[in-house]
């Protein structure tokens, strides 16, 4: 790969090569270095570029291969490396069943907004339809779920379809991008000029509608603010936390938006969600869809403004008062430039304070409440306890990863991220078996950081071989599983619904402990509360793979209030 410099300045590097060179020369640029994978003969070349290396003006490169056990898992730790770190992470998948393995993680970037980047093998074009192995046409199994899916026609193509891609992938709305390379293109030899620069446009929101909003919520008496994952993907957070303080308005959080505004701060909010949404007169849902998580954007009388990062991210099931659509630092910001450094205007002014004032007091409550559930004595050991102990040892910047039903509906309950972007769950889809992939992705991006999976005993049939990749390749994590020997989220709605219960019953008491142990890892089963605070010291001071694996109480049901549908 060579720069050339010019009156005009520098033109774009060239790069020579197969086409696996090709295509990890033109991702390096945004920040790809790394490739998750399971070894398919497909993509060969890809893994000969990684291990390798490729020339640029900077000298060689290689890029680190994580391989896996399942697809799905690759899928799962570049979406955690997407949403971490804000750039492309890369899946590498074989043709055929590799592909479609990886489905289920392309369809979590696509309802997460991650900008995902799947490279898939595919049969070669000149003796397509003769039944070559693994031939069938992806495309259109995963197009419905990417923002992109195209094949590779010639290798001369690869490094501006990449770069591309790439670009494709980071504009808002974010999400996943799926090409498939044939045999006779990846394997073949070209060239390419790389793209100086990456090209991402930033979405200008209509004014008016900046303006409106701004109003409604100046204006208000009874704002609320809730702030989802896309404020953390679009690099909003510090114009978020501006907007609050500028406004002076309560902040409730989901997804990756938790942790926006630390615990401790006085507009952050967690427990008093219900009085807000009943009491507010203005409701402003920032980042995150109208799905049922928030009933539907239905939120009676209050006046809705929702503001998205793009137009495409626009709820057309209800019809908000106002709903600005672009780039949320511009959005935000600009909401805290129409406040000026007043805490609402007027006569409103004390009315925010009293609104305030009631939903600390609400907030309060409702943890003086939880204390009981976190210190619980019982037999057998109830969630609660588990996530009680789980705040004495978790650091500040931990990031905790959850893959689970009823267990992890607990932690979103209990735990609560001190710092933005330290949070991973499956999201509105809903998918098991994120946790061990997630781990990856997350061990891979804060290699010095303490990293928890908190797994139900169901999920935990999805994923738990993947441990032999964590010990395999010396990522270590800490992996409590909450077990209770049921499907809880099943068993209990089934039992209440027609009084009994089917196919919701797994094992009592199984050791996923040994599991882990028999796969290179470290574990141990707790029965008893008092145990539990030991077992996960020593999980964290372990520097191996450990699961801590909690035999919880199967007649603990988690209190649901969302609709579903």
């Amino acid at each position: 790969m060579t720069d050339k410099t010019g009156a005009a300045g520098v033109e774009p590097a060239t790069v020579e090569g197969h086409g696996g060179q090709l295509a990890l020369a033109a991702l390096r640029s945004f920040g790809v270095t790394e490739m998750f994978t399971l070894s398919g003969g497909h993509v060969f070349p890809l893994y000969d570029a990684a291990h390798q290396g490729v020339e640029s003006a900077d000298g060689r490169f290689t890029t680190r291969i994580v391989d896996v056990r399942h697809e799905q898992s690759a899928v799962f730790a570049a979406e955690a490396v997407a949403k971490l770190q804000r750039r492309p992470g890369l899946a590498v998948l074989t043709a055929g069943p590799g592909v479609t393995n990886g489905i289920s993680g392309l369809t979590s970037a696509h309802f997460n907004g991650a900008p995902v980047i799947v490279l898939g093998g595919r049969a070669p074009q000149f003796r397509w339809g003769a039944g070559s192995l693994q031939e069938i046409d992806h495309i259109p199994l995963v197009a419905p779920v990417t923002k992109h899916a195209a094949t590779i026609g010639a290798t001369d193509d690869v490094a501006r379809v990449l770069h591309d891609a790439a670009v494709t992938a980071l504009s808002p709305h974010r999400g996943p991008v799926f090409l498939d390379l044939p045999l006779d293109v990846i394997f073949g030899f070209g060239g390419a000029a790389l793209a100086v620069e990456r090209g991402v446009p930033i979405i200008e929101p209509d004014p008016d509608d900046v303006v409106r909003a701004a109003a409604l919520l100046t204006r208000a008496q009874r704002p609320v603010i809730i702030a989802g994952s896309d404020v953390y993907a679009g690099d909003a957070v510090a114009a978020l936390r501006e907007a609050a303080e500028a406004l002076w308005i309560p902040v409730f959080t989901n997804g990756m938006g938790r942790g926006s505004l630390p615990p401790e701060h006085p507009l952050a909010f967690a427990k008093a969600r219900r009085a807000a949404l009943r009491g507010a007169d203005v409701i402003a849902v920032v980042g995150t869809p109208l799905d049922f998580r928030l009933n539907f954007g239905d939120f009676g009388e209050a006046q809705l403004v929702h503001i998205v990062d793009a137009p495409s991210q626009r709820a057309s099931h209800v019809q908000p008062t106002v709903s600005p659509a672009g780039d949320l630092r511009v959005i935000l910001s600009a909401l805290a430039d129409a406040a000026g450094t007043g805490h609402g205007a007027g006569a409103t002014e004390a009315a925010r304070t009293d609104w305030i004032a009631q939903l600390r007091q609400v907030e309060d409550a409702a943890r003086a409440a939880e204390a009981v559930e976190l210190e619980a004595e019982t037999d057998p050991i109830k969630p609660g306890r588990v996530y009680g102990e789980l705040r004495r040892v978790l650091d500040r910047d931990a990031v905790t990863i959850g893959d689970g039903g009823d267990f992890v509906s607990y932690a979103g309950r209990y735990l609560e991220p001190a710092q933005p972007g330290t949070w991973l769950d499956p999201g509105p889809y809903g998918c098991l078996g994120t946790g061990m992939g997630y781990a990856m992705g997350a061990r891979i991006t804060y290699p010095d950081r303490q990293i928890c999976v908190l797994m139900g005993d169901g999920a935990a049939g999805f994923s738990l071989m993947d441990v032999e990749s964590l010990a395999r390749q010396s990522l270590p994590v800490v992996i409590v599983v909450g077990n209770n020997g049921i499907w809880g989220l099943e068993k209990h709605p089934m039992q209440a619904m027609y009084g009994y219960d089917v196919a919701a019953d797994l094992q009592p008491g199984l050791r996923y402990d040994d599991v882990v142990r028999a796969l290179g890892g470290a574990g141990e089963t707790v029965e008893k509360a008092t145990d539990l605070g030991a077992a996960l010291r020593r999980a964290f001071d372990s520097g191996v793979p450990y699961l801590v694996n909690v035999l919880t109480d199967p007649a603990d049901a988690y209190p649901r209030s969302s609709n579903l549908a």
